[in-house]
């Protein structure tokens, strides 16, 4: 199969892997569009890894394939791997090298012309801002900054394609927005990226997300689309008193489900239920709250209730 340009880069069928009778990811078929900026998510344990590591032709499937460009990951993992680039959780800096030296090492490995190198580099520090550090030992950067520099070892051969595990895990919030506008900044490019996060907040900055749970796939599209498509209205409620809150609500007939967000609770109102219900039930309970209002559902409350909805059916 040669790909055209309107094809899809990576195409998942039936994509299963199993570790003895542990099922890892199980039948996973989606779509990644070129140029896309395409986010894999869920918690620890949801099989993000696993994915991407059958994408890379790291790890074989155990049953379904993938192809990207056309190319089948199950019987030709080789063929796929010049034009990608996958980076672990634990990238494989050199920390005893220099900043320098680490780009060099990578430009080695995927054998980029060394007449080509200078502009390469040059464009990898205006967007890393890591040139004033090429002397400096990778073992002696910041989280954010090696983060930044495994990027740039991974981009050094331009990839068609970029598979990113968790590129934020650990990472300050100024160094996950300084990655992020580089991801954009390669998707506007023509680079295609697939990442996975476990952040749900960040995962609201994809073209379109596939959320995970168990291996499986719970809901696929844009992140947009999927707090659209929420079933009921949110509330947020304000009160000092959290988990006491959750629990009154609980099983209160108004309420379809009630969960912590950091010192707040968000109330998912049931068919027929009101912001007033709610009111009461708590001063019912004698438990204050500093405000009641009504909100969009983020990706989280989304996932959340997908979750839900998995373990019921």
């Amino acid at each position: 199969m040669n790909p055209t340009a309107g094809d899809p880069v990576v195409v998942l069928e039936g994509l299963t892997r199993r570790f003895g009778t542990a099922v890892a990811v199980a039948d996973l078929s989606f779509a990644v569009e070129r140029a896309e900026l395409f986010g894999i998510v869920g918690p620890d344990g949801a099989g993000k890894t696993t994915t991407l590591r059958l994408l890379a032709g790291v790890l074989p499937p155990t049953s379904g394939d993938a192809r990207l460009f056309g190319i089948s990951v199950a019987r030709e993992p080789e063929r796929v791997k010049p034009q990608l680039a996958y980076m672990a959780q634990r990238f494989g800096l050199y920390e005893d090298l220099t900043v320098a030296e680490n780009i060099h090492f990578y430009a080695d490995l995927y054998r980029v012309p060394r007449r080509e190198r200078a502009d390469r580099i040059e464009r990898l520090h205006a967007f890393s801002r890591l040139g004033e550090f090429s002397d400096r030992l990778a073992g002696a950067l910041s989280g954010g900054m090696k983060q930044k520099l495994a990027l740039s070892c991974a981009l050094v051969h331009r990839p068609a394609l970029l598979l990113l595990d968790e590129p934020t895990f650990g990472v300050d919030p100024i160094s996950r927005r300084d990655l992020w506008l580089i991801l954009h900044e390669m998707v506007a490019e023509g680079v295609t990226i697939v990442v996975s996060t476990s952040y749900l907040d960040e995962a609201e900055r994809c073209d379109r997300v596939v959320l995970l749970d168990r291996g499986r796939v719970l809901a696929f599209d844009r992140p947009a689309a999927l707090q659209a498509a929420f079933p009921g209205r949110l509330l947020s409620v304000a009160t000092a008193e959290p988990r006491d809150a959750r629990d009154r609500l609980r099983d209160h007939p108004a309420v379809a489900r009630a969960t912590l967000f950091g010192r707040n609770l968000h109330v998912q109102l049931a068919p027929g239920g009101s912001p007033e219900a709610v009111a009461a039930a708590l001063a019912a309970a004698a438990i204050p709250t500093e405000g009641i209002v009504a909100i969009e559902p983020s990706l989280e409350d989304v996932f959340i209730d997908r979750v839900a909805g998995s373990a019921v059916s």
